[in-house]
């Protein structure tokens, strides 16, 4: 299939989302606000196209009762989603997905029948972006002209494909960047924009890109084994286990633990936690429900000047500094 063929009007898939919630929108692709109507639910729908190529969707509703809808997806694109609250159910063929609060979701979308389900009386908040196949394969390019990955090639003759995991710490931080910026008027769409392409390197890096550099020696089960070695360390990060206990646990040998985890992601296990820890304490204090101390022990340290210093190493500023501007 050539490049040409994946031109169509991507916003067309969220044209079709919008009318079955029977929202009132705009003929045309531009920026807006829609409220759902009142015998649905409440709520609303805001919309960002910062660009004619990225559409940026962040739903705030609830349903009076349990709702199903479907929609023809017949536009290539490609779909970042970030669950915050709530939950939602899809089916495609024979495949269900079930959304849950706490969860990052790539999706690939060709030519998909969609079936969709939401549940009555629960609070929804997700936050989507998308590009067409274009775009992705754009931003995917190396510098040298070369393509890792190919959207056909992921797709591998599938009509929807979805990788998922939880959201990390430094996505967070992001995905409320994006958030409180939807609240002002004076955003700017180069704001937004910036914000959606942080957010779409990342998961790239993360579902598509980890350990594919030339030289890897890595297996596919190397690979599976160090992703559930992170895993582990992040859900564990207030009392890891030791290197050697990371390695039975998963197991791998340590050596080889030790090498493969820094070519995955360029860093030394404890490192990637010490990072995480500290990526994980800045979204703490920026959402302001606890104070430096607290924070300090949700991540795992024990002794708040080294907190203080390793934080301040990282972001060039003290924690409590943050907790002042906040």
């Amino acid at each position: 299939m050539n490049e040409r063929s994946y031109q169509p009007d991507f916003h067309h898939n969220f044209h079709q989302f919008f009318d079955a919630l029977k929202l009132d929108r705009s003929d045309r692709t531009k920026t807006e606000r829609m409220q759902l109507h009142a015998q649905l639910g409440h709520g609303s729908i805001q919309r960002y196209v910062p660009r004619m190529d990225m559409e940026v969707i962040i739903s705030e509703y609830q349903f009076h009762e349990q709702r199903r809808f479907g929609l023809h997806a017949n536009n290539p694109m490609v779909e970042l989603s970030y669950c915050v609250k709530g939950k939602r159910s899809a089916s495609v063929g024979d495949s269900e997905y079930e959304t849950v609060p706490g969860t990052c979701m790539l999706q690939f979308i060709d030519d998909a029948q969609v079936q969709f389900e939401f549940d009555g009386d629960q609070p929804f908040f997700m936050v989507s972006m998308a590009i067409p196949v274009a775009t992705f394969h754009h931003f995917i390019e190396q510098g040298n002209g070369a393509r890792a990955i190919a959207f056909q090639d992921i797709m591998g003759g599938r009509p929807y494909r979805m990788f998922n995991q939880m959201i990390q710490p430094a996505d967070s931080i992001l995905l409320n960047r994006i958030i409180r910026a939807s609240q002002l008027p004076s955003t700017r769409n180069i704001e937004m924009e910036c914000g959606v392409l942080e957010l779409l390197s990342s998961a790239f890096h993360s579902f598509l890109l980890e350990g594919q550099t030339e030289s890897s020696k890595l297996t596919r089960s190397d690979m599976s084994m160090l992703k559930q070695a992170r895993d582990i360390m992040l859900e564990q990060m207030i009392n890891p286990p030791t290197l050697l206990e990371l390695s039975r646990m998963i197991g791998m040998n340590d050596y080889k633990l030790k090498i493969g985890f820094k070519e995955m992601y360029g860093n030394t296990v404890f490192g990637y936690l010490r990072d995480k820890r500290l990526e994980k304490a800045f979204l703490l204090l920026q959402e302001g429900n606890v104070n430096v101390t607290e924070a300090c022990c949700a991540v795992g340290y024990s002794n708040p000047s080294y907190f203080a210093e390793s934080f301040r190493d990282k972001y060039g500023i003290n924690p409590g500094a943050l907790v002042r501007r906040i």
